[in-house]
């Protein structure tokens, strides 16, 4: 299992995706989970992605390397590079999930393993804002809009609570990446599938901003003084707020 989160804000898009894989209780490794798609001067892409390792790793290398043409295409591979919007390159990644299953995924099943992957899609294309899909298992996708600024697949629960009491469109991006941080945080706490390293990716809403990465390793001294810092101050504000009433003599 992993942990994947995407915020979609008006300042811009941030990703975030931990490393940790597992095979079993006590087989634990890391394996990237956010990766650049395509670095160009028109079109910036990024996908994290959860799930079955063999069948991401699946995924990632067809959209990389081409996608078979169909008939209306003609004989020409389908690749991002050809996409002329974010729309088109949300539908390429579902077709890459879905040869995925059809292939990969067909013989895990015969096998009784697991297949099931997920991902989220960001990036821009052309001068436009920044765009954030959620591609789900089927291939079928979602865009994400401002009524609900981020998605997350993986191990979801534990990191949700924050996102949904703090996230907002209009949030600034460097707040919205210390909520990120603590999502991942409490979802450390609670679960032993998420671990750091994370990577982390900022897009900003104005074109010529260059791209932001950063891998958030062990020993990183802002993530290690956050987490203690908010273990502080809930124990701080639990102490603050009243007991219950009835509970008192």
């Amino acid at each position: 299992m992993t942990y994947c989160l995407g915020m979609l804000l008006d300042e811009g898009l941030v990703m975030i995706a931990d490393t940790r894989t597992n095979a079993g209780v006590d087989n634990f490794s890391s394996y990237r989970k956010l990766h650049c798609l395509i670095d160009e001067p028109e079109r910036q892409l990024f996908v994290a992605a959860a799930g079955n390792l063999s069948i991401t790793q699946t995924v990632i290398s067809l959209i990389r390397e081409g996608l078979p043409a169909d008939e209306e295409e003609g004989r020409i591979a389908r690749t991002l590079g050809g996409a002329a919007s974010m729309f088109r390159a949300a539908q390429l990644v579902g077709d890459a999930l879905q040869i995925a299953n059809r292939t990969v995924g067909e013989a895990l099943n015969s096998l009784k393993i697991a297949g099931g992957a997920s991902l989220l899609l960001g990036g821009r294309i052309g001068s436009g804002p920044p765009s954030l899909f959620l591609v789900y298992e089927a291939g079928n996708f979602i865009e994400c809009k401002s009524e609900l600024p981020f998605f997350q697949i993986g191990e979801t629960k534990y990191g949700r609570p924050i996102l949904d009491r703090v996230i907002r469109g209009h949030t600034p991006i460097a707040e919205a990446v210390k909520i990120g941080f603590l999502s991942f945080d409490s979802s450390m706490r609670s679960n032993l599938a998420v671990a750091r390293p994370l990577d982390l990716m900022v897009m900003r809403a104005d074109p010529s901003s260059p791209i932001q990465t950063r891998r958030i390793e062990s020993n990183d001294a802002y993530f290690n003084d956050l987490s203690a810092r908010w273990s502080d101050l809930l124990h701080d504000a639990t102490r603050a707020i009243p007991d219950p009433p009835f509970l008192t003599s």
